[in-house]
């Protein structure tokens, strides 16, 4: 499921989070760090604010659906505030949200230069350090852009240095070999098996963004359990009209 497809209500989001977004599901390359980082979270020795960017298609809102659905499986109160979707959300959005266990800040380059928006991350993020520093081992918060924070746009510098108090984690893309080994990965969850000359075939043949290559495995399993074959390289081909 991409993430314009989540479902949520004003003023509260009421999330239905994608079922293979999971920590299971993502393949960690050289983030192995930062996923620990993130896991700790849900049990409650997370970091108090932790920064995570990383390059389209690397994975960071995948991570962000994960944690909060772990959250929210121990029934604990979460936001996930996808600010691609914040020209239809009302700036008081944040309101209240310093009360909530876990606040995931999702794309926050999209508001980069509105200041109005600027501003009201930056009233929460305050509201939320003076609530979190009553209570050490309460709240934790998530920020994730596509950029080191003072590369990302913002104008408003006291905002830059809030996100530069917590940790910064860059999410490392994945090399060939490493995309391999997570089409792989999200083969086996499915139930199929791809081998190691097909998926050298698709990245070789087609983009290497992952997402792409995920909505084409999706595709390939649909028609591999329609037709009762095993994927090779002239069904993948005949599939693909490759």
């Amino acid at each position: 499921m991409v993430q314009d497809e989540l479902c949520f209500q004003y003023p509260l989001l009421a999330l239905k989070f994608p079922d293979d977004e999971t920590f299971a599901s993502f393949y960690p390359g050289k983030n192995g760090d930062l996923i620990t980082l993130l896991k700790n979270s849900v049990v409650g020795i997370g970091e108090p604010v932790l920064y995570m960017w990383g390059e389209v298609g690397s994975g960071r809102s995948h991570l962000l659906h994960a944690l909060c659905a772990e959250m929210d499986d121990k029934g604990l109160e979460i936001a996930y505030i996808p600010l691609t979707h914040y020209q239809s959300m009302a700036l008081d959005i944040f309101e209240n949200m310093e009360n909530m266990s876990m606040v995931c800040v999702d794309n926050i380059e999209l508001i980069a230069g509105n200041k109005k928006w600027e501003k009201a991350l930056f009233d929460f993020y305050n509201r939320w350090r003076d609530n979190v520093d009553k209570e050490p081992l309460g709240a934790s918060l998530v920020l994730c852009a596509s950029g080191l924070p003072k590369d990302i746009g913002i104008e408003l510098v006291d905002l830059v240095s809030r996100f530069e108090w917590g940790s910064c984690c860059h999410l490392l893309p994945l090399n060939d070999e490493e995309k391999l080994g997570a089409l792989q990965l999200r083969s086996q969850l499915k139930g199929i098996k791809l081998p190691v000359d097909v998926g050298r075939f698709l990245l070789t043949r087609l983009s290497r963004e992952m997402d792409l290559l995920l909505n084409i495995l999706d595709k390939l399993d649909n028609a591999s359990l329609g037709s009762q074959r095993k994927l090779t390289i002239p069904f993948v081909k005949e599939v693909l009209q490759l």
